[in-house]
């Protein structure tokens, strides 16, 4: 997969960067491509080998008509998962490493729904707040708009799914 300059992509786990520059450079005798990407939320500079795109997952953004569908599985899709937190923490870190929106937001959907029944440990809020910055800033850059629309946005789409987003006061404990 080829990225051009100024391009939006995603960088799993950390969400949103900008291809600030390409090089050239040898690698073990041969001439490989780099892409210097600037994360935009924090300003994280990562250099990715061309070769090594699939292996970390770097991505485009989602076009505009998937971010439809994100708000869509937030309202009406099914979300289940483990009851034993540790198989449910280790398939929700599996869920956010594949850099998919539509893990993260299946993660994001689980534990909103999970901290409604019980507390979330320190790690699930974490995971919690970490999915939600995903959602909101990748689908603020696909829509062109703020990150406070689409944070409402998605606590819509969570209370008509008779889910609420707990505050985030509640979440970074």
């Amino acid at each position: 997969m080829d990225f051009k300059l100024g391009e939006k992509v995603v960088y799993p786990n950390h969400g949103v960067g900008l291809i600030e520059q390409i090089s050239y450079g040898y690698v073990n005798g041969r001439s490989e491509r780099f892409y210097m990407l600037r994360i935009v939320s924090s300003g994280l500079k990562v250099m990715v080998p061309q070769t090594n795109i699939q292996n970390v997952g770097l991505r485009p953004v989602i076009r505009a008509n998937e971010a439809g569908a994100v708000l869509s599985y937030l309202e009406k899709g099914r979300s289940a998962s483990h009851h034993d937190w540790k198989h449910r923490f280790k398939e929700n870190s599996d869920r956010m490493r594949t850099g998919s929106l539509m893990e993260v937001a299946a993660v994001l959907k689980g534990l909103v729904a999970l901290s409604r029944s019980k507390p979330l440990s320190f790690r699930e809020k974490k995971m919690l707040e970490r999915a939600k910055h995903l959602l909101v800033t990748e689908l603020a850059t696909v829509r062109n708009t703020t990150e406070q629309t689409v944070e409402s946005n998605i606590v819509r789409a969570l209370a008509k799914a008779k889910l609420q987003m707990p505050p985030t006061s509640a979440v970074v404990d």
